[in-house]
């Protein structure tokens, strides 16, 4: 039974709003918070909000006299006061969870669907929709990797697992998390965010669409739609550095770029801030609301202490660069578990930069990744290698060590040396003072420009006697975001209406200037009716793989302005991009496709078709004792990346050899998992001295760059082995 004194009812609920943690007060755990109090220095941050994790069923109720959602929730209003408030809780039992990794595989089985639905969603959803609840605004994260893992680890990739082959061919994770996003979106004040995985996993142009249209599929399923999403979160319970400051993938050493580092590896994004907000503008152009919000998970990704480089690397090779300048001091980002040198990352903080809801601690500090060892338990947990500091790696982490701190307790259970380990190499560093008690100048020049919707702001930048670190921005005295530039656009606003701004400057220790002079701004008058179509978009052109397409045209203009393209498939629409360029990933091999692009504007005008016709390449051909399989992973144009899968016959090998004949000019410049030959046209691979061995239809991969111009086919492989 809610004490009388805890309740409310729906209609007070405030309206949801795009960025629930502006302006709001957010709910501390005193479960994790007395841990980390009990812990020598832990007190620096005890006080700090963190998300309450459902990750079994029992967890609703409590477990071992723990406290329960509805217990959390009482505790919330408590803090709350009466005032905005955000409780976060994580979503966290699908079928066949976590099908990648061993040490987060859960109680419920493959087909367990309807348990996950009738046990675990369903009296969630009940407890947040009590009106004791409505003035809090409940912020989800639901099923973390469960989505990614069917775009990495599913579908024949080199990382698959046959764990991710099974729910991708089920289909109850899509089916799951839609059921979730229904169920919990139709509570007014509970926002959504669906987990976006993290830079090191999906920031690949081969990865970063699909798992953006597996996401689609799941939002758009089991009676869900894309209104129940308010936005993703990236980097939960990881260790993606939230900048890189010292590199981009644009820098070169003496003509080599970045991206063809051993630590990037053709990444497009070396961290989580500008992967997260490139996903963002994808997400959008794929159909998602424009609204949505991106938070990001910095409770583990500071890297500091002694180990933090200062500036760049040495541009003696492009690795020594990376390796001397990055921030992130994993040996591979792949690494996942319990890691040994990381740190707290920022503080939780609302509305921090341009693009970014917030950072948030999805996973509170001091909570174990996994066990370093076996270890016996009834809550669906197993032992993943990848959690012991002596393992050497897989092809998930390049075979890298596993980096992992020792003698590691279960998933979710306290860890004390990791927790010490966090405190020591907090970036920005715990009871750190500059001394600094000059606030930075006011914003002088504030100037605005209207549409019927939105107000764009902008002002000259502030002084500071130590540095300006940001800008927050308010409406009628309300503050409604910040960012570090000197610009700011509010959206959703009201035709031909008045408002009011000021903005405010900040610096490092906390110290706020004066408000700018207020400035009034008043919206356009709406309905103004667009009628002209773009023009259709020009050269229409495919390049293939065994497995994908990648389009590119000429951009279409309009008397408006184009704001993107819709992608075809046989007459369905596909996706959506606002560049002149898209990949469709997951063809068949060998086989003619049909695709249409269309251009539109604000409007909704559509431009008529350009059309073309693609025919995927042949990728897989037989030789004496194994096959080999040949797939572009990720192509930027200039060169590209791909992976050879060797599969034994029905005979285990010892070594074996795959040989191609490129037909143009493609060069590789580094290979992984193998020794390669070059000759002109003419490439030979043979195995590592620690993958030669492979048993009976058993397989293996190796990988690698490779630069080129004009096309970039397929070639024919042939596969040979001794036994």
């Amino acid at each position: 039974m809610i004490p009388l004194a805890l309740t409310t009812t729906a209609a007070h609920a405030a309206t949801r709003v795009d960025n629930p943690f502006v302006g709001a007060g957010v709910y501390v755990n005193p479960e994790w918070s007395a841990n980390a109090a009990a812990e020598p220095g832990g007190s620096a941050i005890a006080n700090q909000p963190t998300f309450v994790w459902l990750d079994r069923i029992a967890a609703i109720n409590g477990v071992n006299g723990g406290m329960g959602l509805r217990d959390h929730l009482n505790a919330a209003v408590k803090q709350a006061a009466g005032k905005p408030y955000v409780f976060q809780v994580v979503i966290y039992d699908l079928p066949g969870r976590d099908c990648a990794a061993l040490a987060s595989n859960g109680e419920l089985g493959p087909t367990d669907l309807p348990r996950y639905q009738s046990e675990f969603i369903d009296p969630i959803a009940a407890i947040l929709a009590d009106p004791a609840y409505a003035n809090l605004r409940i912020v989800t994260t639901v099923e973390l990797d469960s989505l990614p893992n069917l775009t990495t680890n599913a579908g024949g990739t080199a990382t698959s697992t046959p764990n991710c082959e099974t729910m991708k061919a089920n289909g109850n994770y899509v089916k799951g998390v839609g059921y979730a996003l229904a169920k919990l979106g139709a509570i007014p004040n509970v926002y959504n965010y669906v987990d976006a995985g993290h830079h090191g996993w999906l920031g690949w142009d081969s990865n970063m669409q699909p798992a953006i249209d597996v996401i689609k599929q799941a939002a758009t399923a089991s009676g869900s739609t894309l209104n129940n999403v308010q936005g993703f979160v990236v980097n939960t319970a990881n260790y993606g550095a939230l900048h890189e400051p010292n590199f981009t993938v644009a820098d070169t050493v003496n003509g080599t770029s970045v991206r063809q580092s051993k630590w990037v590896d053709w990444n497009q994004y070396v961290d989580e801030a500008s992967f997260a907000k490139a996903w963002r503008t994808k997400a959008i152009a794929s159909g998602f609301n424009s609204n949505i919000g991106m938070i990001i998970d910095t409770s583990r990704n500071g890297w500091g202490g002694a180990n933090r480089p200062a500036g760049p690397g040495p541009k003696t090779t492009v690795d020594a660069y990376v390796d001397g300048g990055r921030i992130d001091r994993r040996f591979q980002t792949g690494n996942w578990c319990n890691q040994s040198g990381a740190g707290l990352g920022e503080r939780p903080k609302a509305a921090p930069e341009d693009g970014i809801a917030a950072y948030v601690w999805v996973k509170p500090p001091g909570e174990s990744d996994g066990a370093s060892q076996a270890v016996a338990n009834d809550e669906g947990k197993g032992f993943d290698a990848m959690c012991d500091p002596t393992y050497t790696g897989n092809a998930r982490n390049n075979n890298n060590m596993s980096g992992a701190l020792p003698n590691a307790p279960l998933a979710g259970h306290w860890f004390s040396a990791q927790f010490q380990e966090l405190l020591k190499n907090a970036y920005p560093a715990l009871g750190t003072s500059t001394g600094d008690t000059t606030a930075p100048t006011a914003p002088t020049g504030l100037a605005a420009t209207t549409t019927s919707s939105s107000v764009s702001l902008t002002w000259t930048a502030s002084t500071d006697n130590v540095g300006v670190t940001g800008y927050d921005v308010y409406r009628g005295g309300t503050l409604i975001g910040s960012t570090n530039n000197t610009s700011y656009t509010d959206t959703g606003l009201t035709a031909s209406t008045a408002y009011s701004y000021t903005v405010k400057a900040k610096d490092a220790a906390g110290n706020v200037s004066a408000a700018s002079a207020a400035l009034s701004a008043t919206t356009t008058a709406g309905g103004t009716t667009d009628t002209t179509a773009p023009t259709a978009p020009t050269n229409l052109a495919a390049t293939t793989t065994s497995s994908s397409a990648t389009l590119t045209w000429g951009a279409s203009t309009d008397n408006v302005g184009v704001t993107g393209y819709n992608v075809y498939r046989g007459g369905t629409l596909i996706g959506s991009t606002t560049s002149t360029s898209y990949t469709d990933s997951g063809l068949t091999a060998s086989t003619a496709y049909s695709y249409t692009v269309k251009a539109k504007d604000a409007a909704g005008n559509l431009s008529a078709a350009a059309a073309v016709t693609a025919t995927t390449q042949a990728g897989t051909s037989t030789g004496a004792g194994c096959t080999a399989t040949y797939k572009v992973s990720s192509d930027w144009g200039a060169g590209f990346n791909a992976d050879i899968t060797v599969t034994a016959g029905n005979t285990a090998i010892k070594s074996w050899k795959v040989t191609w004949t490129y037909g143009g000019n493609q060069q590789i410049t580094n290979l992984w998992n193998g020794t390669v030959s070059q000759s002109g046209q003419s490439v030979t691979v043979n195995n590592a001295g620690y993958n030669g061995t492979v048993a009976a239809n058993g397989s293996t991969s190796f990988g690698f760059g490779a630069n080129y111009s004009g096309s970039n086919a397929v070639p024919t492989l042939t596969c040979t082995a001794t036994s």
